[in-house]
């Protein structure tokens, strides 16, 4: 019985001990972790963006879009560019879901024209060598000075004007009904995000 205690009083031990441990080490790394969330998020909005003297990652506006499986409002976020004060562009996230291998996230940037100034593939899991070409300069480019009103918005095999990719019509179409998407929704709320230019410089 002496035996047993001994044991778990051990195993009780190691047991904190590891926790204690583990917390600090999550601890130390929490802001790194966070400081590298925020350079790669930087790095996504200056790739998509005219140049800019603020910090789009922090002057943003979050509006909502729908409900989420739970039914609770689902957030989009629009990070704002800005030299001297003045917006020179704005940022945001879009989502296909239908690529060939699930979710391809897309980073969008457009200029005060409404004009694309570029797309990022934010992450993606399409095939290597086929749907993976989605994230080279020959299929991003294609975006750049685009709007919901200057290109029919589909791939060249259903009639647009977007190369698709050889070997992988798939991902390109997804990338391509996503960012036009993203582009009807920021132009519907296209004020609210302009209305309170001043609150953060």
């Amino acid at each position: 019985m002496k035996e047993m205690t001994r044991l778990l009083l051990a195993l009780t031990l190691i047991a904190v001990c590891a926790g204690f441990i583990l917390s600090q080490v999550e601890r130390a790394t929490r802001e790194p972790i966070k400081e590298q969330r925020r350079l790669q998020m930087l790095k996504a909005l200056s790739a998509v963006l005219p140049p800019f003297d603020n910090s789009p990652d922090t002057d943003k506006v979050e509006i909502p879009d729908g409900l989420d499986k739970k039914g609770q409002p689902r957030m989009k976020t629009f990070y704002r560019a800005r030299q001297g004060g003045e917006l020179k562009g704005v940022a945001f996230k879009v989502i296909a879901p239908d690529g060939y291998s699930g979710n391809i996230e897309v980073m969008v940037g457009v200029d005060p024209q409404d004009l694309i100034n570029g797309i990022a593939i934010v992450s993606h899991a399409e095939t290597p060598g086929l749907g993976s070409k989605i994230n080279e300069p020959a299929f991003k480019d294609q975006f750049k000075g685009k709007g919901l009103d200057n290109v029919d918005w589909r791939v060249k095999k259903d009639g647009g004007e977007f190369d698709q990719i050889t070997g992988a019509t798939i991902s390109p179409r997804a990338v391509v009904g996503a960012v036009s998407k993203g582009l009807e929704f920021y132009r519907q709320h296209r004020a609210e995000l302009t209305t309170d230019l001043g609150a953060n410089q």
